[in-house]
């Protein structure tokens, strides 16, 4: 009877024991947190990831995403947008306006003032029976000779020139006449005739000089013939070529 009595204690004893263990696991010890909703961002990534339930599945979304972003950012745009290519209207080379260079044409000829064609004068002597304002006498020349040359009236010249008949037969070199611009030397002016061939008599001669023996040619005409300057040195026995 006791033993029956100490098992019914003990298999109480149990029982309690287990209630009271069953109740502890099935008490909350606190209230659980409420639950707050998480935002997912949307400019990085469009879509969610893929639950953490499948880690194969959220690595192959977060690939594609990645990949969709770094596209978006090559092409300027915002990562998770789409990108919209816009075709431009490339120009027909041929349709642009070519520009034509511009050469600048340099004019070499002269022009005056009034913008024509200069004509180029070469410097020469004073031609044949031009009669010039002034002339300055030469070794061996004198009045007679330049009036002869000039076609001018050997009074006329003397005159012009404030000067003598008595003085007009020693004047020196480098004195200045005046040449009157009207009459003319009467009678004929050449002393000789020419073209000939001319002997120089002594080395005193000019071709000025000879040019005053022959009366009515230049002395350039002379130096030009013989290519000498007027101012040449002459020899005795040269000869020269009067034109």
């Amino acid at each position: 009877m006791n033993k029956k009595r100490q098992g019914v204690a003990v298999f109480f004893s149990i029982m309690m024991v287990a209630s009271v263990f069953i109740s502890a696991c099935e008490r909350s010890l606190s209230a659980a947190p409420a639950e707050t909703a998480t935002a997912i961002p949307a400019g990085l990534f469009v879509t969610p990831l893929a639950s953490v339930e499948n880690p194969m599945a959220m690595i192959e979304e977060f690939g594609k995403q990645t990949q969709a972003a770094q596209t978006a950012a090559a092409g300027g745009g915002t990562p998770g947008a789409e990108v919209a290519v816009t075709a431009t209207n490339t120009p027909d080379p041929a349709a642009l306006p070519t520009a034509t260079p511009t050469i600048a044409v340099v004019n070499s000829t002269p022009t005056n003032a009034s913008g024509a064609a200069a004509t180029a004068v070469p410097a020469t002597s004073v031609p044949v029976g031009s009669r010039p304002p002034t002339y300055t006498l030469q070794k061996g020349e004198f009045p007679y000779c330049i009036a002869r040359r000039y076609d001018v009236d050997p009074d006329a010249l003397l005159q012009a020139s404030g000067l003598t008949a008595a003085e007009a037969n020693s004047l020196a070199a480098g004195t200045v006449l005046t040449i009157p611009q009207s009459g003319s030397f009467p009678g004929s002016r050449a002393l000789q005739s020419h073209p000939t061939t001319y002997t120089v008599a002594s080395a005193d001669e000019t071709v000025y000089s000879i040019a005053c023996k022959f009366g009515d040619i230049e002395p350039n005409s002379i130096a030009s013939a013989n290519n000498i300057s007027a101012s040449a040195n002459l020899t005795a026995g040269q000869q020269l070529q009067i034109p």
